[in-house]
């Protein structure tokens, strides 16, 4: 896809490229005066996340993964060193050790988002993915049930469709819009107000898109609640730089993985769940751990109450300790102060980025989502082009910036709905990809849409970014100028 169709190239001189680093953190410093009051976050990072810049990492990844600082580990593996735990489903002393810092973990994660205990019930998964999958299965989609949700979801929150689409309810996207990739809200209104009185419906949307970055409205909670929605909000890429207060916002279900907030232990996500809307889920089958009574011979089974009806088999409970540590370490340092220095270099980054240009005048890259850091978060998606206005291979830049050190992701980030859009991918286009063969790869799509890019470049920022890493990612991008997409 051609981004620049409609310029009219014309010479100039760039004066955008990057002065020296101490220059160019001078101006950043007088540009952004209150990115010194985050410096905390440059100690942290030089003496809890010393291998960073001792094995000279660039990491523009936090959106993939969040880093785990040293003392986290240290503190965990103390414990376990120092302690005797067994599996928590018996009442022996080992077990009754764990099951009581498995409960303090709980209370932990509900006080760390502020959520009422009485309101909110605290289930561990596997992953966001398994918190996602359990909604979807045990939510009592009918005939006359709406499955209501924005493209720019990701792949776990569209397959829910597969669950509702089973059991005959309807399923509606609400398309974004470009340029800023934001959700169509005239026809969001307009769904929400078509939902059947008698039928349960559920609304899925992210708080903020892991694709373009983009961060949609929490009103939009209370205001599907409000027309007899239950609401789903998919978190997992905003609350690693962004504050979540379930007293303010009281969605009825809200998933996330930790792994993405402070880096370890990774295999443990959250459901959390208003008791309210827990009482609608039904099950479609038990497991261990699940149930209190289960029969062969008198074929009857009974669930838990709560949580523990959702939490199949044994949890990963050695690695459960870790969150508490881990929610404990981003709340010692604050999220405000995160958040603060997460904005202020992307805005830096945007603007540089947005302003390279080839000698002919065409833009080097395109980026998608908001210009500004108005409606964003800290993930940047864009596309590389050269001087003819064509498309830069993504995986030619990624294999570029790991030869300079820097870890960005590319592709579409399971978020097919942005990347569509962003790319210009029409409906036609593939529908005729997907009718050449039962079995598709992504490489196929690739040859099919050859003329077109099949992903992006992403980068993301995170609690220890600093100025340095996004200084390497516009160096990275200078050294695209002027070259064609067949010299990279």
């Amino acid at each position: 896809m051609d981004s620049n169709e409609n310029s009219q190239p014309v010479p100039v001189k760039n004066t955008a490229m990057l002065l020296s680093l101490e220059e160019e953190k001078k101006k950043f410093l007088s540009e952004y005066p209150n990115f010194q009051l985050t410096s905390v976050l440059d100690e942290l990072r030089k003496n809890d996340y010393p291998n960073l810049d001792q094995q000279g990492h660039t990491y523009l990844d936090f959106t993939g993964a969040g880093l785990y600082a040293t003392s986290q580990v240290k503190k965990h593996h103390q414990l376990l060193q120092e302690n005797v735990f067994g599996n928590p489903h018996s009442s022996n002393p080992t077990s009754l050790a764990m099951t009581k810092l498995v409960e303090k973990t709980r209370q932990t994660v509900l006080r760390f988002f502020n959520a009422d205990p009485q309101e909110y019930v605290c289930i561990f998964t596997h992953n966001a993915s398994g918190a996602l999958k359990l909604v979807g299965e045990s939510y009592p989609f009918s005939a006359n049930s709406h499955y209501l949700l924005t493209y720019d979801n990701h792949n776990s929150v569209n397959g829910i469709r597969e669950f509702a689409r089973s059991r005959g309810a309807k399923i509606n996207y609400i398309p974004v819009l470009l340029p800023d990739l934001q959700m169509d809200q005239k026809e969001l209104r307009c769904q929400l107000a078509q939902k059947n009185p008698d039928a349960q419906s559920l609304f899925a949307y992210p708080a903020q898109s892991n694709f373009s970055g983009v961060q949609h409205s929490l009103e939009w909670i209370n205001i599907a609640k409000e027309a007899g929605w239950d609401v789903l909000l998919d978190v997992a890429a905003y609350v690693p730089t962004n504050r979540l207060d379930l007293q303010q916002y009281h969605p009825d279900f809200v998933t996330l993985s930790f792994y993405k907030i402070f880096g370890y232990p990774t295999g443990v996500g959250l459901l959390l769940v208003r008791r309210e809307a827990l009482s609608k889920l039904h099950r479609p089958w038990f497991a261990g751990g699940t149930i209190t009574v289960a029969s062969v011979k008198g074929d009857r089974f009974y669930l838990h109450q709560g949580a523990e009806g959702f939490e199949d088999g044994t949890l990963n409970y050695l690695s459960l300790p870790a969150i508490e540590i881990g929610l404990n370490h981003i709340s010692a340092i604050g999220n405000e102060m995160i958040h603060h220095r997460v904005v202020d270099l992307t805005g830096w980054l945007i603007k540089k980025l947005a302003d390279i240009r080839h000698s002919n005048g065409r833009n080097l890259i395109s980026i998608y989502g908001p210009a500004s850091v108005e409606n964003r978060g800290g993930t940047i998606a864009m596309n590389f082009y050269d001087p003819d206005g064509h498309f830069i291979d993504h995986l030619r830049v990624e294999a570029r910036a790991n030869l300079m050190g820097i870890s960005l992701r590319t592709g579409c980030f399971c978020n097919p709905g942005d990347g569509e859009m962003a790319l210009g991918l029409s409906a036609d286009e593939l529908t005729s990809c997907f009718a050449i063969k039962t079995n598709f790869e992504y490489q196929d799509f690739r040859s099919c849409l050859v003329e077109k890019s099949t992903g992006a470049v992403r980068v993301s920022l995170g609690l220890v970014s600093n100025f340095e890493d996004v200084y390497q990612m516009v160096k990275l991008a200078e050294s695209l100028v002027d070259l064609k997409y067949t010299e990279i």
